[in-house]
């Protein structure tokens, strides 16, 4: 049987039916969804049953996978596969986390701003697939925003602006942005800044996308203040509800986005009441797309 395509909109956002992504693919389920990914960016497969092992080799069809800077640091609670984001407000024991826990200050505010994931790393990532094993009550929604259909509705002249900007990203800036600077000095090493440019191309479409997020600390060329204002008239312009999908999990939803052309964030719960144990694979964009050479030294986990 062809999987089951229900878009939500008409170009951003479609649910996936007919498919067990615990068993392998087809050739003609990977070309579908290859298809619809292109054409929609954000993808849910409902209704799951993945094992840590499944859910990697599912995600290892759409290019290599990310390893978390947190094992690079030692940091890391060994809940889970190196390979595996593990964004859950739970401890190494299953326990839900403390009031004062690092990973809270730095994790989870930084997760309610406006985001594509490791835009500060090389190679920059392409697709994330987030596969809810937990989740509370109330809250904890993830929404999407489509910077395809917010590029094309930007003026012309502001289109023309951005075509020759290059900004500055690194996970510093955003968490800079929430007040927390408690990084070691070996990790402001390791998320060094990367240039980007503002505008990108997405190859499989040709359609143009803004690519902006909180992670952006500077633009090049231009003073801070005039900077942060015309990221914070980007970020409004965005993220205006016809441009945004919100996804309200259920157990057993593993959501796939392409981060080149979205952006996302996290909405609030209880995480000091309810367990919200949600895992990531993340798969890197093409080597040299900006024009580096050669990995970053690490991979970063966000929340």
């Amino acid at each position: 049987m062809a999987i089951s395509i229900y878009p939500v909109t008409a170009e951003f956002a479609a649910e996936i039916g007919d498919l067990d992504l615990s068993q392998p693919l087809e050739s003609s389920e990977l070309e579908a969804i290859r298809a619809a990914f292109a054409r929609y960016a954000v993808l849910i497969f409902p209704a799951q049953e993945l094992t840590v092992d499944q859910h990697l080799a599912f995600a290892a069809n759409f290019g290599e996978l990310e390893r978390s800077i947190e094992l690079q640091l030692g940091q890391r609670r060994p809940r889970t596969h190196e390979a595996i984001a593990d964004v859950a407000n739970l401890t190494t024991d299953g326990d839900i986390w403390r009031r004062d826990s690092r990973r809270r200050q730095y994790g989870m505010m930084g997760n309610r701003l406006w985001h594509t994931d490791s835009s500060f790393k090389a190679p920059a990532v392409y697709a994330s697939l987030l596969y809810a094993r937990s989740i509370p009550p109330v809250g904890g929604h993830t929404e999407f925003a489509d910077m395809r259909a917010a590029y094309d509705a930007l003026p012309a002249a502001t289109k023309r602006r951005l075509e020759t900007l290059r900004a500055e990203h690194s996970l510093v800036f955003s968490r800079q942005r929430i007040g927390f600077d408690g990084y070691t000095a070996e990790e402001k090493q390791a998320l060094a800044p990367v240039v980007r440019p503002m505008v990108r191309v997405i190859p499989e479409s040709g359609r143009k996308s803004l690519y902006i997020a909180s992670h952006i600390g500077h633009i090049q060329g231009m003073p801070d203040d005039a900077a942060e204002a015309l990221l914070q008239e980007l970020f409004a312009h965005a993220t205006q509800r016809q441009f945004v999908y919100t996804h309200r999990w259920r157990v057993g939803d593993l959501v796939m986005w392409d981060n080149r052309c979205t952006m996302h964030r996290g909405t609030d719960f209880d995480d000091l009441r309810w367990a919200r144990d949600m895992q990531r694979a993340t798969t890197s964009d093409t080597e040299g797309i900006f024009g580096e050479r050669g990995a970053a030294a690490f991979a970063v986990t966000e929340y």
